[in-house]
């Protein structure tokens, strides 16, 4: 039962701040879900499932804002889509060694740290055309790893269409929540698919996290940025990817 953690209060109240830090970049917040739940020590096989499932209602309100405000470009999603799709739905169906999991998220959360300080948010004036092959090849690699471990992928998809400057970074944030809404439907489908089955409580967690979400996403879409609300979510970060590396 996932409200017999201790210090379940604490938990609840930090987890609308993390929706609404990520939705606010058109994340949908996994890394930083499955991030809390290691701090609070939920049981493993609850993390995966209840990330993802928290994943389809902040991205997806991540993605409507977004798209609203005009910055999602089809194609560009499209091309990462189609590679990503099933290797996500194969990664959810793959059930990972504890320890395995543990060491493989702490070395993901590091992408949401440097995220979070902004390593990655630098704009270029000039955009470059992405061709299918790379967009099929990142896709699946994002995609597979996103099912595997329980996230959407956009929290590594985001810093790489801005390193290769394949779009903006409003663009990025759209295609980005589309892509995790996509892949973490698509990883959970595969978990369901292999006998593993969500919470109750579950729902009620997305039910707060989409409130957080909500927010996050409608002023991210706009104009937004909260610095010291995000560095004190890449400590939370820090200190989860140490406590999976070491504990």
């Amino acid at each position: 039962m996932i409200f017999d953690v201790e210090h379940i209060w604490l938990f609840l109240l930090i987890l609308p701040i993390v929706a609404f830090l990520y939705a606010s970049v058109g994340h949908g917040g996994a890394s930083g879900y499955l991030a809390l739940m290691a701090l609070f020590s939920f049981a493993p096989e609850t993390m995966k499932p209840t990330a993802l499932l928290l994943n389809l209602f902040v991205a997806g309100i991540a993605f409507y804002h977004y798209y609203k405000a005009g910055h999602f470009n089809k194609m560009l999603f499209i091309y990462f889509a189609i590679g990503s799709i099933p290797l996500a739905f194969i990664g959810g169906m793959i059930e990972v060694d504890a320890t395995i999991y543990k060491k493989i998220l702490a070395v993901l959360l590091i992408f949401a740290i440097l995220k979070m300080l902004n390593v990655f948010g630098k704009e270029k004036n000039y955009i470059n055309n992405i061709k299918l092959w790379q967009g099929v090849t990142v896709g699946a690699i994002i995609g597979f790893f996103s099912g595997l471990i329980g996230i959407g992928g956009g929290i590594i998809l985001t810093p790489i269409i801005l390193l290769f400057h394949w779009g903006k970074m409003k663009e990025a944030a759209a295609v980005s929540a589309l892509f995790i809404w996509v892949n973490s439907a698509a990883a959970i489908v595969g978990q369901m698919s292999s006998g593993i089955t969500l919470s109750s409580q579950s729902f009620l967690l997305a039910g707060i996290a989409f409130v957080g979400g909500f927010l996050g996403s409608y002023y991210g879409s706009k104009k937004y940025q909260n610095k010291l609300l995000r560095y004190l979510l890449a400590f939370i970060l820090i200190i989860a990817s140490l406590k999976l590396f070491f504990v």
